[in-house]
């Protein structure tokens, strides 16, 4: 009879701390890693989401960076990490075409990681040298058609979302252009209003004030909507090419196996955080929208469909894995 107690009684313990992570969670700091250097725009977001994301979890949250190896170095730290949700990821949209131009990334951005809640959305502007005689985008498809191969666009380096924007924009219009990458977007700004280069994919927030002094000129946004930053310029599937939308994106990811109640709870927080009106409207002002996912698997989805989306594109492109 003793013995069949015990067996009941341990029977029970183990049920309860079964259950005690997503009843208690958090009971610690949660660490969100930054795979970059600070003050780019996927630290920022991650920084402003952490601090009220902390007060709705009623932990801290610490922001962690771990940049190298073009962000290859904190993105494995994260996916080797426990999946007990106190070692989230902030990824940016890169992350999902990491298998189209990385041979050994060190990880699978589909079997490692778990959705937790997209965070913004930023879309990106097609800026030319002012030199260049295009004004709107059916003129620059006109023009590259009767010119193919000529016409050259900047990136910020192969496999980057300026590449992948410009790729798809390509394929869409039927065009072939020359790629010339860059270590980054500065230079090729510099390029293209220089006018060594003819064109580039870049950020909203990056561009407009070159845009407003005349130094580029703006044909179209990347977004299926207008930006704030540009009201008066049409989208790229407005100006004439069906279809088309390649914006930037930041969200968190957790190592795959995380609890899902652990999930519901952080995407429920992110959700509240991203909804507030006076952080909203502040990094509108950036060009920046702040979202959230409608649930951690529909971030995942989300996850898996850009994967397989860009893997395509590169094929397609012939965009190499390095």
């Amino acid at each position: 009879m003793t013995h069949r107690v015990l067996l009941v009684a341990a029977a029970l313990v183990t049920a309860y701390s079964a259950t005690l992570p997503a009843q208690v969670y958090p009971a610690k700091p949660v660490r969100i890693i930054v795979p970059l250097v600070p003050g780019g725009n996927l630290d920022i977001v991650a920084r402003a989401v952490a601090q009220r994301l902390g007060e709705g979890l009623g932990q801290q949250i610490i922001v962690e960076n771990r940049p190298g190896a073009s962000s290859l170095v904190g993105t494995q730290y994260v996916a080797k990490s426990v999946p007990d949700g106190y070692t989230l990821l902030a990824m940016a949209n890169t992350f999902t075409a990491v298998p189209a131009v990385i041979a050994n990334p060190g990880y699978d951005p589909v079997k490692d990681f778990t959705g937790v809640s997209m965070t913004c959305k930023v879309a990106q502007v097609l800026v030319v040298t002012p030199t260049l005689p295009v004004k709107t985008i059916r003129e620059l498809v006109a023009l590259a058609k009767a010119r193919p191969g000529e016409l050259s666009y900047a990136s910020s380096g192969n496999g980057s979302t300026g590449h992948f924007a410009a790729e798809l924009f390509n394929q869409k219009a039927g065009l072939k252009m020359l790629h010339v990458p860059y270590k980054g977007n500065a230079q090729a700004l510099v390029d293209i209003i220089a006018g060594q280069v003819m064109m580039m994919y870049d950020q909203v927030s990056t561009s407009h004030p070159h845009v407003k002094a005349g130094k580029l000129k703006a044909l179209a946004v990347t977004s299926s909507t207008r930006s704030n930053l540009f009201p008066d310029l049409p989208t790229i599937d407005e100006a004439g090419v069906k279809g088309y939308e390649a914006i930037t994106f930041n969200g968190l990811l957790a190592p795959a196996g995380t609890p899902r109640e652990v999930l519901s709870r952080l995407q429920g927080e992110v959700a509240k955080v991203v909804a507030a009106p006076a952080l909203r409207n502040n990094f509108l002002e950036r060009g920046v929208e702040l979202t959230a996912s409608g649930s951690p698997d529909e971030f995942t989805a989300y996850i898996r469909n850009e994967v397989a989306a860009n893997a395509k594109l590169a094929r397609n492109a012939g965009i190499k894995a390095q």
